[in-house]
C-alpha cells in the first residue's frame, strides 16, 4: 500500500474543501437576501399552527404577506384581536377600531336521544360522505352528523363529540373557521367570543315535523320575540333568528324558551 499516494490525496482533499468553504462564505455574503426584520416580528405573533385561515401557505407566508402590503393586520384570525393591534403597531400603522374576538359555536343540539335516526350509518367516518346518503343518518336535514370532521379540520384540539354532537372549547378554540367549512351541514358559525345569545338550531320545517325530526328543535312559538326588548328576534320559517346587532344580551329570551334551543353564552366561554 502506497502510504504516500494517500497522504498526498488527502491533502489535495482538504485544500480544495478549504478552497470550497471560502468560495461558498463569499457568495453566501455576497449574494444573502436581507430578510425584513419586520417579518419574524410578525410572525412572533401569529399562532403557529400554519391553519391556513388567513389565506395563505402558512404563517410564515402570511407574515411576508402583510409586510409586504399583500395582508391586513387582522388577517389572522387565530391571533385575535390583540394580534392584530401587535401586527399594527410592527407595521406602523394606525390598529383603528379592533375586530371583536370570536369563537366558533355549534348551532344544533340534536343529541343522541334528542334527534331521531333514520337509519344507522356504518360507512366511511365523514360527515361529508354520511350526508350525501339519503340526507344523513339524521331525521333532521339541519343536524350536526357527528362524525367528526369539524374535529380533523381544527389544528388547535378545540373540538371533541359529545352525545353525537360537537362541542366546542371556549379555551382553545382561536376562531381560525376551518370547522366552519369542513361541516358540510354549516351548522358551526363563528359569533363574538365575549357572551352571545344565539338559536341552537336552524331547523325551518314546521314545528310538528321538526318536533318529530329532533325533541330540542325550536317551534317557532315566538315567546322569545315578544321577551325581546330590542326586537332582536324574528321567527322566519318557523324558527327564531336573532340579528346580533340588535341583541343587547340579556338573556331574556332564553328564560323563555319552552324547549331550551337558545343558549345564553354570556357569562360562559363553551
Amino acid at each position: 500500500m502506497n502510504w504516500m499516494m494517500i497522504v498526498a490525496a488527502l491533502g489535495i482533499m482538504g485544500v480544495l474543501g478549504a478552497v470550497f468553504g471560502v468560495v461558498l462564505s463569499i457568495a453566501d455574503k455576497k449574494f444573502a437576501v436581507e430578510v425584513d426584520p419586520r417579518v419574524s416580528a410578525v410572525r412572533a405573533v401569529l399562532g403557529g399552527a400554519n391553519c391556513g385561515a388567513c389565506g395563505f401557505a402558512g404563517c410564515d407566508a402570511f407574515a411576508e404577506a402583510v409586510v409586504n402590503g399583500e395582508a391586513k393586520p387582522d388577517g389572522c384570525p387565530a391571533s385575535g384581536a390583540a394580534g392584530a393591534a401587535a401586527i399594527a403597531q410592527i407595521m406602523g400603522l394606525d390598529a383603528g377600531d379592533a375586530k371583536e374576538d370570536q369563537i366558533a359555536r355549534v348551532y344544533c343540539q340534536g343529541t343522541c336521544e334528542a334527534a331521531k335516526a333514520r337509519y344507522a350509518y356504518e360507512g366511511i367516518e365523514s360527515c361529508a360522505m354520511a350526508a350525501t346518503l339519503a340526507g344523513g343518518p339524521k331525521q333532521c336535514a339541519n343536524a350536526c352528523i357527528g362524525l367528526g370532521d369539524c374535529i380533523k379540520a381544527c389544528a388547535f384540539g378545540a373540538i371533541q363529540l359529545e352525545d353525537g354532537i360537537a362541542k366546542i372549547s371556549g379555551d382553545r378554540c382561536v376562531a381560525c373557521g376551518q370547522c366552519v367549512k369542513a361541516c358540510p351541514r354549516g351548522v358551526i358559525h363563528l359569533a363574538p367570543a365575549n357572551g352571545v345569545v344565539f338559536v341552537a338550531c336552524q331547523n325551518h320545517d314546521s314545528p310538528k315535523e321538526a318536533r318529530g325530526a329532533c325533541t330540542n328543535a325550536c317551534i317557532g312559538c315566538g315567546r322569545c320575540v315578544k321577551a325581546c326588548i330590542t326586537g332582536a328576534i324574528q321567527v322566519k320559517d318557523f324558527c327564531a333568528v336573532i340579528d346580533q346587532s340588535l341583541c343587547s344580551r340579556c338573556g331574556a329570551c332564553a328564560k323563555v324558551c319552552p324547549v331550551g334551543c337558545i343558549r345564553d353564552m354570556t357569562e360562559q366561554n363553551s
